[in-house]
């Protein structure tokens, strides 16, 4: 094939998914995905491709490749279901595998990366990536799991490679959905728009393809081309009629045209099967100073911010954010910085810049929103917090970020815009 480089344009590709638990699924590049009506179809599919596994495993149980197959639907189900007790089943299944097959063992090797991938154990995702691909050059599976690592370790050089010999190999939706997020991150979200509808056109299924159309819509809104986003986020409607993804787009757009009952109403369904931290987050964020009118959807991130600190595991850098502004920017310090220990992403840089900004220590601060500006994405919450930043550390570039951050998407943030344009009237 040839290289990315020429098809889309001329910039690098590599492997993009949204920080938090079970978000880097198979290689199939599709998100979590709670059940209700079609995207509950979806998840009766995991479920029944788990039931048969396990079927074969009783029929066939000195077979490595069966029990390897066993752990990927296992990941399936938990990455549609967001149940990490999966994780701990294809654990099990994967290490049967290998008591039966030590060497050579691909499928189970990849089943490994997927699974330290999802715990968010990133460095031992990019440690099984890299056996599998040694192990066997000319398969994809190995290549995903191995950009995913790396892209969130904050290698992108080494997942932009990986990547591309992932095109070459498999050009497919896995491929160009990662392709996208690298041109995207890198400052070029026309040539991202190529390569996410070369997702569409190839899709396989229906998730494919409402993934494909929902980052479709979410790289429109992020330039600010509302109804361009509403159409793809439509479009992954009618692929998924429920998708998460789709419907959280549809809800910002309904609540920029000014039905915010509407856009809340959508919220309150969504974070009622998918209480995702992102998608609570902005149900917040849309509620305004109207407490009342959120005070389920506060509870619920207070709740999962109370289980992760006893826990201490992997943290979704929209839970931070929400903590940073709406609770003690201490704790919110306190989960960035053990995330930072396992992901390096330009995400989780940005999340904890902006936590150290809400705990008054903005020179620290400083560095980590420099970090997340380092690829060049055009992301307006990155953009809005370093100009914050810079603002509160007294230098003049605070002003012009922000003011790049309402030209790139006045709708960015229905908390944060305003306080935007307040700042910027400040003398």
């Amino acid at each position: 094939m040839r290289r990315l480089l020429c098809a889309v344009g001329g910039a690098a590709a590599v492997a993009g998914c949204l920080a938090g638990l079970l978000s880097l699924g198979p290689a199939d590049d599709s998100h979590p995905t709670a059940a209700a009506p079609q995207a509950g179809a979806v998840a009766g599919a995991a479920n029944l491709a788990v039931t048969t596994a396990r079927k074969r495993t009783e029929r066939y149980p000195d077979d490595p490749a069966v029990w390897s197959g066993l752990a990927r639907a296992e990941v399936e189900q938990a990455r549609i279901t967001l149940d990490a007790g999966r994780l701990d089943a294809a654990d099990r299944a994967l290490r049967r595998s290998l008591s039966l097959r030590r060497e050579d063992n691909y499928a189970a090797v990849t089943g490994q990366g997927l699974v330290a991938n999802a715990r968010h154990e990133f460095a031992d995702g990019r440690d099984f990536g890299l056996r599998a691909t040694r192990m066997a050059p000319d398969r994809a599976d190995g290549y995903a799991v191995l950009a995913d690592a790396q892209i969130q370790l904050g290698d992108y050089p080494a997942a932009r490679s990986a990547v591309q010999r992932l095109l070459d190999i498999a050009p497919a939706g896995a491929a160009y959905s990662r392709a996208a997020y690298d041109l995207e991150t890198n400052g070029r979200p026309e040539d991202a728009a190529i390569a996410l509808q070369r997702a569409v056109d190839s899709a396989s299924t229906p998730d494919e393809r409402a993934f494909a159309e929902a980052r479709l819509g979410e790289l429109a809104w992020s330039q600010g081309a509302v109804d361009r986003a509403e159409r793809h986020f439509r479009l992954a409607l009618d692929a998924v009629p429920g998708h998460p993804y789709g419907e959280s787009g549809l809800a910002r757009v309904y609540a920029v045209r000014g039905d915010t009952a509407k856009a809340l109403g959508m919220y309150r369904e969504l974070t009622g099967r998918a209480p995702l931290p992102q998608f609570l987050a902005e149900a917040v964020e849309l509620g305004g100073e109207d407490g009342s009118r959120v005070r389920t959807e506060r509870a619920a991130l207070d709740a999962q911010v109370r289980l992760l600190r006893v826990s201490g595991g992997p943290v979704d850098p929209h839970l931070a954010l929400y903590v940073a502004d709406h609770g003690d920017p201490d704790v919110a310090v306190g989960l960035m910085r053990g995330e930072w220990k396992r992901a390096r992403s330009v995400i989780v840089a940005d999340a904890l810049g902006w936590a150290l900004h809400r705990a008054g220590h903005d020179s620290e601060a400083l560095g980590y929103a420099r970090k997340a500006a380092g690829t060049g994405w055009g992301n307006a919450l990155f953009r809005y917090h370093r100009g914050v930043i810079e603002h509160a550390v007294g230098l003049p570039d605070g002003s012009c970020h922000l003011r790049e951050a309402l030209a790139l998407n006045p709708h960015f943030s229905p908390y944060h815009v305003p306080l935007a344009r307040r700042l910027l009237k400040t003398p």
